[in-house]
């Protein structure tokens, strides 16, 4: 009976001296978990990489639940006395988040002329009748339940004669005082900190962008890695933002959460020295992916319904801002990496590879989440 292993004898001496080729014979070494090997080998790691997936899941849903798109509320004088209001809030399918807008005059206590959802909004009408010479002004406008969410609302007051309103509401502040005015285009800074606020404030965005940065570790090819996902996000920005292309809101969201899915793996392949089309270039899945992320970004422009001769003006200016989060967030995760190897901290082994496990549990979560909305809303 042929034994089940095989023993070979130790090559001699004059064996390695004449360099004599003794055979394919691996050596065994020890597993680094610095660099994501034996991570889920006895003892009590596989307890704390359970505990820790645990928390990253049940993170995930709140996470996933604040929504960034900016809700709209507009009021336009259709003739004299007579007003036409629209409120517009995001939903997630069937799922609206808790935002109620108020007017001090009262007007948005009435019932809504009508109300229905269209295309990742629920969307409620008022048609008003006012005498009153100037029924707006000073008035007051509160959002409830906007402390409570991240979401911004946009706020368009259109009246006879040129004057109007417009200016953003944020949840810090969620109260503004209508002071009508000749002139009243929103300064262009404000998409610019609209485009920051949109980018730190999307946890795919700055998860995905992590993960490249996990990824790839040599200077220029991140350099190339970042500019390609740049170039691609800023394409299919624009391209959305003027109608070219678009992608029911649900699916796009699944399909960005399975970009950040699909990195998770490629950062554990990597550290443990392995190689694939993504590790040798990470700029092609950088520019492919970055193509669905600047549909998402888009999201948060085109929701504000404004004039094609100012919608070129904002798409520079929240593009703009949407870089400058973008690059705020990579130079603080390069600062940190570069402070942590300064000050030679020992971090517990397990730990370092928390943010890849983080990336992967939390890409997984959103991707089966946003398909159940998707999927949910279909049927």
């Amino acid at each position: 009976m042929r034994p089940l292993i095989r023993r070979f004898a130790p090559p001699s001496r004059a064996a390695f001296a004449s360099g004599e080729r003794i055979g394919r014979v691996k050596r065994a070494r020890a597993l680094d978990p610095a660099r994501g090997e034996g991570l889920f080998l006895a003892g009590p790691k596989p307890l704390f990489h359970l505990l820790f997936c645990l928390l990253v899941l049940a993170l995930a849903a709140p996470a996933a639940a604040h929504e960034v798109r900016p809700a709209y509320l507009e009021i336009d004088q259709t003739g004299p006395g007579a007003y036409a209001v629209i409120w517009k809030q995001p939903t997630m399918g069937d799922v609206a988040i808790h935002l109620t807008p108020h007017l001090s005059n009262g007007w948005l206590e009435r019932a809504p002329a009508d109300q229905y959802a269209a295309a990742g909004y629920l969307i409620r009408t008022w048609k008003i009748t006012d005498a009153a010479p100037a029924p707006l002004a000073g008035r007051t406008v509160t959002i409830e339940g906007l402390r409570d969410t991240i979401t911004d609302v946009y706020v368009r007051v259109r009246l006879a004669r040129g004057q109007g309103v417009e200016a953003i509401v944020r949840p810090e502040a969620p109260t503004l005082t209508l002071a009508v005015a000749n002139g009243s285009a929103m300064a262009m800074s404000s998409f610019l900190m609209l485009g920051i606020q949109h980018i730190l404030t999307g946890p795919d965005h700055l998860l995905f962008v992590l993960g490249l940065l996990l990824l790839v570790r040599d200077r220029w090819m991140l350099l190339k890695t970042v500019s390609a996902f740049t170039l691609a996000h800023s394409l299919t920005l624009a391209a959305a933002t003027f109608g070219l292309i678009s992608l029911p809101v649900p699916l796009l969201n699944a399909l960005i959460a399975l970009s950040i899915l699909f990195l998770a793996p490629e950062i554990i392949r990597s550290q443990r020295g392995g190689t694939s089309l993504t590790i040798r270039h990470p700029w092609i899945a950088a520019f492919a992916f970055g193509l669905l992320h600047g549909m998402g970004f888009a999201g948060g422009l085109k929701a504000l319904g404004l004039e094609p001769a100012a919608l070129m003006g904002a798409l520079v200016f929240f593009n703009v801002g949407v870089e400058i989060g973008q690059l705020a967030f990579i130079a603080l995760v390069l600062a940190l990496r570069r402070s942590f190897r300064l000050m030679a901290i020992a971090w517990p082994r397990p730990l370092t590879a928390a943010p890849t496990y983080a990336i992967g549990v939390l890409g997984a979560a959103w991707v089966f989440q946003y398909a159940a909305v998707m999927f949910g809303g279909a049927g």
